[in-house]
């Protein structure tokens, strides 16, 4: 018995509402848009600046125990993380702990350091500071630019790549549709103001490239429907090759979803701003890839006159004799 989220033949018109669709994006976006220009985002170590320690231990790291000795010293935004290495020893017990710059200042003072060398030497007597570096606030703007050329150039090679294996009109429409997903991403990050860092920025990449697949799987589909079907209506095409895509679709965000919510509820605190942002992606993206890129492409419009390909290619000399 075979499990199906929908039936093999479905025949939803995604067009009958496509203008409350396009307003509910444009809704989200213009409050997301408003959120982050007001609140801003709250960025993590990688964007404010701190300092990152880097501590060695005989017995095994216990993340929580780390958080809760160092929480009586109010140090702000603190990221605490174990090293996984094969080549460390089963001695070698190895955690980072990064705390942000407080009060526009670069570095964290010797006597917060020794604080805090104190306040684990409580759980672990044993530790030992291996490595102290600061990255400064001039680093970290620099980070930030990275960040948004790398998003930028993302975006920019989709719309380059769907033009020329589509026609501008679908590159349009994904563009769009991407983003939509990372203005999205952003503004809910800003909305609940969950840190910030580097990780949800890998995070808005990867749903730039997962979007992307949903959506070129359904224009694929249009491409050979509007050839198929030369002389309906392109809303009705764009039906068509959704419906029929529809199952896929569904299929691939469900099994997604489902890995996705167990390490949001199981994968611990270091990886859940990342998840949390994949997550949101996923459903963003899926519902973006269904409702406002075709809904763009049906607006802009495109040509329907490409000529069938030619059956007898590489067959024109099967008749010759050897």
């Amino acid at each position: 018995m075979r499990l199906k989220l929908v039936p093999n033949e479905t025949s939803i018109d995604f067009f009958s509402r496509s203008k409350l669709w396009l307003g509910i994006s444009a809704v989200l976006i213009v409050v997301a848009l408003v959120s982050f220009f007001l609140q801003g985002l709250n960025y993590g170590i990688d964007f404010r600046g701190g300092t990152t320690i880097r501590t060695e231990s005989a017995e095994p790291v216990d993340v929580g125990a780390y958080r809760d000795a160092l929480q009586d010293l109010e140090l702000g935004d603190i990221v605490i993380s174990e090293v996984f290495d094969p080549s460390f020893g089963p001695d070698e017990n190895v955690a980072m702990v990064r705390i942000a710059a407080q009060d526009e200042v670069e570095a964290v003072s010797q006597d917060t350091i020794a604080a805090v060398e104190a306040a684990l030497q409580e759980v672990a007597p044993d530790i030992q500071f291996t490595s102290v570096s600061s990255v400064g606030p001039k680093v970290s703007g620099e980070l930030i630019q990275t960040a948004v050329i790398a998003v930028l150039l993302a975006i920019g090679a989709v719309l380059v790549y769907i033009w020329l294996r589509f026609e501008w009109q679908f590159a349009v429409g994904a563009v769009v549709a991407l983003v939509h997903d990372v203005a999205l991403t952003i503004g809910i990050f800003s909305e609940l103001q969950i840190r910030f860092d580097l990780a949800i920025i890998a995070a808005l990449l990867t749903i730039v490239g997962y979007s992307l697949n949903d959506t070129v799987v359904v224009f694929d589909r249009v491409r050979e429907n509007l050839i198929k079907y030369k002389k309906r209506p392109l809303r009705e095409v764009l039906n068509i090759s959704i419906n029929e895509t529809l199952s896929r679709t569904l299929m691939t965000s469900v099994t997604t979803l489902i890995a996705l919510l167990t390490l949001l509820v199981l994968g611990g605190d270091v990886i859940r701003g990342f998840v949390f942002a994949m997550t949101w992606g996923v459903i963003v993206g899926t519902y973006s890839s269904i409702f406002v890129a075709s809904a763009i492409l049906h607006r802009l419009g495109v040509k329907r006159d490409w000529s069938k390909p030619d059956n007898t290619q590489g067959n024109q000399f099967a008749n010759v004799d050897a």
